[in-house]
């Protein structure tokens, strides 16, 4: 005996019914940003780097206030903390104590504290902005070499090949030592940082102009460029408006490698007598004082060396995190 057809019209209509009362989420694209923030926040180490960043920056800016609050002013001579006989500070560990969190220099007892602080804003605002002037001259120059290609390009790369080529350190040295003490209203330290930012950021443009280039290189051939010059799009804008923003996260990317290569630049420069000039503090010149007294009071060595190695190694772990981030093809 065949069993009776079951009648479906009435359960199908009452799923629907259900189907159609449950809310359906609008599907969203994400844009290449948010999916590389979303990576970034995966790197642990990156994130931590970032944070160091931030902070060092805040240091630098808020260097005055926080020296009121917690040290004493970098330039203020505290004798009675150094032992007259050897001239080293009394007490242990450089003379590090609760009114003096990181001990007192040799010989004139200044508050290492601030002058670590204030030494934050040397080497931030050369290495930043020496990067920015980097950059600009790079992606400049290598957007033109890529895109237009030729003698144009050939000229370009020979002039890359030369400054990368050119011993930077010694030009320097030898510029700072010419310089006048007054350039443009602008008088003592003013005029060896904005030596400095000049200078590096020249010698550094060819770094960024090689990168810049080769990846004009790739995007000049894609299909939306071909698109936008069959359409009748002049030069200009095919550089600007089609090229520039397809390289921003390369030229991101670098910068922020860039800039701890800066930090280490200024600190060297400093060290060997090129960089600002005192009372002025720079991480590089304490340590070049230190090399007198690191035998009798190693503190006053260690404290900016380890100034320079967090700030560094902060830069690096951040910018191989952007990296990542930014790579499409990066395994996380």
């Amino acid at each position: 005996m065949t069993a009776p057809p079951h009648d479906t019209s009435a359960v199908e209509t009452a799923a629907v019914d259900v189907a159609a009362d449950v809310p359906v989420a609008a599907i969203q694209g994400r844009s290449p940003w948010r999916i590389a923030w979303i990576r970034l926040k995966r790197d642990k180490l990156a994130l931590a780097g970032g944070v160091v960043v931030l902070l060092l920056i805040l240091v630098a800016v808020f260097a005055p206030l926080i020296v009121g609050l917690l040290g004493h002013p970098p330039d203020e001579f505290h004798e009675e903390k150094i032992d007259p006989l050897f001239g080293t500070p009394y007490g242990s560990w450089g003379g590090i104590s609760g009114d003096f969190l990181f001990g007192v220099e040799p010989v004139n007892g200044r508050d290492v504290f601030s002058r670590v602080v204030y030494g934050a804003r040397i080497s931030l605002l050369v290495a930043f902005l020496a990067a920015m002037v980097a950059v600009a001259l790079g992606t400049v120059f290598g957007v033109v070499a890529g895109y237009f290609g030729g003698w144009v390009d050939a000229v370009i790369s020979r002039v890359m090949d030369v400054l990368l080529a050119f011993p930077q350190l010694l030009f320097i040295i030898a510029l700072v030592s010419v310089l006048p003490n007054e350039i443009l209203g602008v008088s003592g330290s003013g005029v060896r940082i904005g030596a400095l930012v000049v200078v590096i950021g020249f010698f550094g443009w060819p770094y960024v102009g090689r990168i810049v280039r080769g990846q004009t290189l790739s995007l000049r051939e894609r299909e939306y460029v071909e698109a936008a010059r069959s359409l009748g799009a002049g030069q200009i804008y095919i550089l600007f408006r089609e090229l520039l923003p397809n390289l921003v996260a390369p030229i991101t990317v670098y910068t922020t490698l860039m800039i701890p290569t800066n930090v280490l630049t200024e600190a060297a420069l400093s060290f060997l007598g090129a960089g600002v000039k005192p009372p002025t503090s720079s991480w590089g010149q304490m340590l070049d004082k230190a090399v007198d007294t690191y035998e009798s009071d190693p503190t006053f060595m260690v404290i900016p060396g380890l100034a320079i190695f967090i700030t560094v190694l902060a830069f690096n772990l951040f910018g191989d995190g952007v990296r990542d981030a930014l790579d499409p093809k990066g395994s996380r």
